[in-house]
């Protein structure tokens, strides 16, 4: 059986209706980074999610080709995530998509090295002579967070993350969205900058759901209040 990334790690990706407090490890993943309203039709965004499963689909089935990858095992591609901010605004404005930042990514197992990534970039460039140059092996290190399970509209997104604040503020701690500005960044490793952002993890094809049935990790990075 092919390992799942949802079942296996559930703290990460199965969270309960009721905010709770997590610490996340540094993981990889496939990123493609972007601005803009998520809702247009042929927009950046859903041109990123196209750029993103390719890759995602050719490291799988990188099994049945001449490029083995060490300590390869079948998995399931995990879901869909989301990393996104607006300049300017305190926590997410959600009226306002035409001015969203974000960085969408998939997770990629363990065993994927930034060599074997970069084979993936390359071959699916050539096998479907497409551009891929926008893609890149994205390093992220979440630390304390705090998560809740949303059910329904993203537009509805706002009373889960409310729920979220009001919880942290009993436990003692508080949010550590990273100020958003153009010049406030943290340097990650490979010399790319991010911020602590507003994390969304989507376990639903909104193409197929209907809107109120919508399961969304959401997740906001926290620290110790004071």
């Amino acid at each position: 059986m092919a390992f799942d990334y949802k079942k296996e790690y559930k703290e990460f990706y199965m969270p309960k209706g009721t905010p709770s407090i997590v610490n996340v490890p540094k993981m990889n993943y496939i990123a493609v980074r972007g601005s803009g309203n998520p809702n247009d039709e042929g927009g950046e965004y859903k041109q990123a999610i196209g750029l993103l499963y390719g890759i995602a689909f050719t490291i799988k089935m990188s099994k049945k080709g001449d490029h083995q990858i060490d300590g390869y095992f079948d998995y399931v591609v995990p879901p869909l995530e989301g990393f996104w901010w607006q300049y300017g605004t305190a926590g997410v404005d959600y009226a306002d998509k035409d001015s969203f930042q974000w960085i969408s990514v998939i997770r990629l197992p363990d065993f994927v090295t930034k060599e074997d990534f970069d084979w993936a970039v390359n071959e699916a460039a050539k096998k479907k002579k497409q551009d891929f140059s926008k893609v890149e092996f994205f390093s992220y290190d979440e630390g304390l967070c705090v998560q809740c399970m949303h059910i329904g509209s993203y537009d509805d997104e706002p009373a889960t993350v409310e729920a979220m604040h009001l919880f942290l503020e009993k436990q003692g701690y508080v949010p550590d969205i990273t100020d958003q500005t153009p010049k406030c960044a943290i340097e990650s490793s490979s010399g790319r900058f991010y911020r602590r952002m507003h994390h969304e993890i989507y376990l639903s094809d909104a193409r197929k759901v209907a809107p109120e049935k919508l399961k969304t990790v959401i997740r906001h990075p926290i620290r110790v209040k004071g």
